[in-house]
């Protein structure tokens, strides 16, 4: 099973990397769990800026960037974190995905993520990224995650955590076929006699 993690992040390091990593060792830290051989690559998009531009005048990839693609087309899933630019994805972000086949991701379950200076922007999720994979006909999976800078700070980095753990469990869970969900709690199978209420009250 191969999963590939793609990271738009223009500085080294980046928030970006940092939440894609995260996120691709949740996934296969729930997939070993299940005793499921993973494969994972990273593929930072910043070095191919050049190639990615060439590709556009051109209609060719060449270099890292046709293995980049080949990389891509032989995924299972994929993880894919863009920073934020004037309320939207990056340039560097939609480019690489305007250069593969139309039919590439056809299918293939994709996590989304996306980092930026403010929470302000933590509807790019809803309104641009999970759209642009949709039109890709990807099946996005339902929990977005959206990482302020705040977010990497060590008061806030317990709830970040718990974001990222939840959506590596959810494609870990879709890459096996399965849904590992508790069965939800019945508040009416161990009722508090009326009596007894009557007495604490």
């Amino acid at each position: 099973m191969k999963i590939v993690a793609i990271s738009a992040g223009l500085s080294a390091p980046s928030s970006t990397r940092l939440l894609a990593d995260q996120l691709a060792e949740a996934a296969v830290r729930e997939l070993d769990l299940a005793g499921e051989r993973v494969e994972l690559e990273v593929i930072e998009l910043r070095p191919l800026a050049h190639a990615l531009a060439d590709n556009l005048t051109t209609g060719f990839p060449s270099g890292d960037l046709a293995e980049a693609i080949d990389t891509v087309a032989g995924a299972d899933a994929l993880i894919a974190v863009t920073p934020v630019f004037t309320a939207s994805y990056s340039g560097l972000f939609k480019t690489f995905f305007d250069v593969l086949d139309k039919d590439l991701l056809a299918g293939v379950p994709v996590q989304i993520a996306a980092t930026a200076g403010t929470a302000r922007h933590s509807l790019v999720l809803d309104h641009a990224v999970r759209p642009l994979f949709a039109y890709l006909r990807a099946v996005v999976l339902p929990t977005g995650v959206f990482a302020a800078s705040e977010d990497f700070g060590s008061t806030a980095g317990g709830e970040l955590a718990q974001r990222v753990a939840r959506a590596g469990k959810e494609l870990a869970d879709h890459l096996l076929g399965t849904t590992r969900r508790s069965a939800p709690r019945d508040e009416f199978a161990d009722p508090v006699p009326f009596d007894e209420l009557l007495r604490g009250a």
